[in-house]
């Protein structure tokens, strides 16, 4: 009942799927993590679904890139790509983690987060456009956006140290249970598991694409900013999901030659 509860609460919270309300409170908020793959999951069948309807109505690969780039944002409600606009107007301050920590409360948006939202968003539509309709490679697509949230989800509940604020924090404070942990152990396993099953050498790449932005986010957390934060979280599965699909692309291209 609980954990039907926190996928409720993980969708209204990460998606703009309608849900029913449900009530937040400590048992809603320790499965709450656990649910947020399952949003990504819908956005990647959404993903595919776009996917085949381009290819039945023969659309061009730009306004195919285009839908698989504007599909993530409306279905997740952008609220990923406000903690990656945060993080970067952030990082352009040279002062101490606490300052730094004070621009990602800013609800304004600087020079600095527009700019790395535009050249983020372009990235992703040149890659996107190089994506095969076919076969392995879009099943993968779709299940790095599972991935991504299975990761940043499993990052939240490991990393020793938050900011102390925010809805991160919330949740991190009910979720003292080993139950959380075996589920979010288990989505990153499985949904490996079945990238490797489907092809194995793009998904290692990937993974290790995954794993380089992993490795940039730990650092910034300890370096920079004292502690992990909701902020940081989507800024991480934004460059992941950017990674993932840039690393699917270029073993794509190394494999055909």
């Amino acid at each position: 009942m609980y954990f039907f509860r926190s996928i409720a609460a993980a969708f209204s919270m990460f998606s703009r799927i309608p849900m029913p309300q449900v009530k937040w409170d400590e048992k809603t908020t320790t499965y709450l993590l656990c649910a947020f793959p399952l949003v990504g999951l819908l956005i990647g069948g959404a993903e595919l679904l776009w996917l085949w309807l381009s290819q039945l109505l023969q659309l061009g690969s730009l306004l195919r890139a285009v839908g698989l780039s504007l599909l993530p944002l409306l279905l997740s409600g952008g609220i990923h790509m406000d903690g990656f606009c945060d993080v970067q107007d952030a990082l352009a301050c040279h002062g101490s983690p606490e300052q730094r920590r004070e621009i990602l409360k800013d609800p304004r948006s600087g020079a600095f987060a527009v700019i790395g939202a535009a050249a983020y968003l372009l990235a992703w539509l040149g890659l996107a456009s190089e994506l095969p309709t076919e076969g392995a490679a879009s099943l993968l697509f779709a299940l790095s956006f599972l991935l991504s949230r299975s990761l940043s989800a499993l990052l939240s509940r490991l990393y020793p140290k938050d900011t102390g604020k925010g809805l991160l924090h919330t949740f991190r404070s009910g979720q003292k249970k080993k139950a959380p942990m075996l589920l979010l152990l288990l989505w990153n396993a499985g949904t490996f598991l079945v990238m490797l099953l489907l092809d194995p050498l793009r998904s290692a790449a990937m993974l290790f694409a995954a794993t380089l932005c992993l490795l940039r986010l730990l650092h910034l957390a300890r370096q920079k900013f004292g502690g992990i934060s909701g902020d940081l979280s989507g800024w991480f599965l934004q460059w992941a999901e950017l990674a993932m699909l840039g690393a699917l692309i270029l073993t794509e291209k190394v494999v055909s030659l």
